[in-house]
């Protein structure tokens, strides 16, 4: 197959989750500013976010009538072998009208017919694998990438020849000049003298975050702390209810659009441990308690956690520690500058700022 290095046609699959749909949309961003007659296109899985979110960031998207496995509904799978027969067909029509030069995936089911597609067309395949733990269909290609990009050191599920430590390609505007501390904390209406916690939960929330801190926010007050809460959309109304209004150092949202103020205002974050939000928060560089989602596919937030309290960058509680432990490790933390500053130092250390122009280089690199 003959390509330009100019001007390649790459497909880039993956989604089903924004983690693995915004390392995709770095990547083209990353292709497009390197080499603007590049021919980009993204297949998803039809239904899924992907199909909104990627037109919204200006790229063409085809989608699959590929589901995942419903652990949790077995009658609810009797229709994948059909919609993986009719996912692998339409991949391969796909590929055959696009003539891409290359096949990028970043994980979920969506990923899976297409690169398993393109490898057997001979088109070089490269994947991208956010997590410590590998996705089901990452591992189920590993053999026929040309390339594997990862974000942890050390999965031995990958061979290792191929395998790249890159890091997570994330949004670099996230962490690149930040907002003046006290700008950020007068923004949200706080005492920028004060010492302040940062939640968050994800975009759907953290109940158990929010219920550790509805229990003590007496103890956040009478520590002289300040929390900004973002509590998600399934709980934002009932909180708001509860919690007395009137409460001085709480500030309580149900979704943070602006994340370079909130983490400028923070000097301590709580979170789950997706990857994309570990790749992150490592860049920012701000002291960590990590509170993995224990429901996530094969335990992997944990492992995500585990790899960097391993490193001494962060501490870790499990979901079922939170509710008696979070506030207190919290108000300990944020008390504790020496303790802060060495988590902060080695969460630095593992921040991969370069990651997404890696990646593209291996990519690019391997396009025959």
């Amino acid at each position: 197959m003959q390509s330009s290095r100019t001007s390649p046609k790459i497909i880039i699959s993956g989604g089903g989750t924004g983690g693995h749909i915004y390392p995709a949309i770095a990547i083209a961003d990353e292709i497009k500013s390197r080499l603007p007659e590049a021919q980009i296109l993204f297949v998803g899985a039809l239904g899924k976010m992907e199909m909104e979110k990627v037109p919204k960031a200006g790229y063409q998207i085809k989608g699959l009538p590929i589901a995942g496995i419903n652990r949790g509904n077995l009658l609810s799978n009797l229709s994948f072998p059909l919609k993986l027969q009719k996912s692998l067909k339409l991949a391969k029509k796909i590929l055959k009208e696009f003539k891409p030069d290359i096949a990028i995936g970043t994980g979920g089911y969506a990923s899976g017919p297409l690169l398993w597609q393109a490898s057997r067309q001979g088109i070089p395949v490269v994947i991208q694998e956010q997590n410590s733990f590998p996705g089901i269909t990452n591992k189920l290609l590993k053999n026929r990438a040309a390339a594997i990009c990862v974000a942890y050191e050390g999965i031995s599920q990958f061979p290792a020849a191929k395998t790249h430590h890159t890091g997570n390609p994330i949004r670099s505007e996230i962490f690149e000049n930040l907002t003046n501390h006290e700008v950020a904390l007068n923004s949200y209406g706080l005492d920028p003298t004060k010492k302040t916690i940062l939640s968050i939960g994800g975009s759907q929330g953290s109940r158990t975050l929010n219920n550790a801190w509805k229990a003590d926010l007496e103890k956040i007050q009478q520590a002289d702390v300040q929390l900004i809460w973002q509590t998600g959309k399934l709980d934002y109304e009932k909180i708001k209810s509860e919690v007395a209004t009137d409460l001085k150092g709480i500030y309580i949202t149900e979704f943070i659009y602006d994340m370079k103020t909130a983490f400028s205002a923070a000097d301590l974050i709580v979170s789950r441990a997706g990857a994309m939000a570990i790749s992150e928060l490592s860049l920012v560089g701000k002291p960590l308690i990590l509170v993995p989602f224990p429901f996530a596919a094969e335990d992997h937030q944990t492992k995500n956690a585990q790899a960097l309290v391993d490193n001494d960058a962060a501490l870790m509680l499990t979901d079922s520690q939170a509710a008696a432990a979070l506030v207190d490790s919290a108000v300990e933390l944020i008390q504790d500058e020496e303790r802060q500053n060495k988590l902060s130092e080695n969460l630095k250390r593992m921040g991969k700022p370069n990651a997404t122009k890696e990646i593209v280089d291996i990519l690019l690199s391997k396009i025959k």
